[in-house]
């Protein structure tokens, strides 16, 4: 039953709307990134943990806003590589042929 009660209070925690809107944010910042040609997923995040540091987030807010940067640009790797035919990273090889 304690474990149930820990699962809640994350839940609340990672819900609250200044980590939606977090995650919205590194979403569309994420797909960006990934749509270029040649900038990966973990390239969006090396390039934006200086942001995120600079922005005096806690650890929670930065987790969320760095892996939705992540799965962001792996999604946006797609466009690329279906629209021009020209994969934009390693995952997104297979989708052009």
């Amino acid at each position: 039953m304690d474990s149930l009660n820990h699962l809640a209070d994350g839940f609340a925690i990672a819900l609250t709307w200044q980590n939606l809107l977090l995650a919205l944010v590194g979403c569309f910042l994420g797909t960006m990134i990934g749509a270029l040609p040649g900038l990966g997923p973990s390239n969006g995040v090396a390039i934006l943990i200086p942001v995120v540091f600079s922005m005096g987030l806690g650890a929670t807010p930065a987790l969320i806003l760095l892996t939705s940067v992540y799965y962001g640009a792996m999604y946006g790797g797609r466009i690329s590589s279906i629209l021009l035919n020209i994969p934009g990273d390693e995952p997104a090889l297979m989708t052009t042929l």
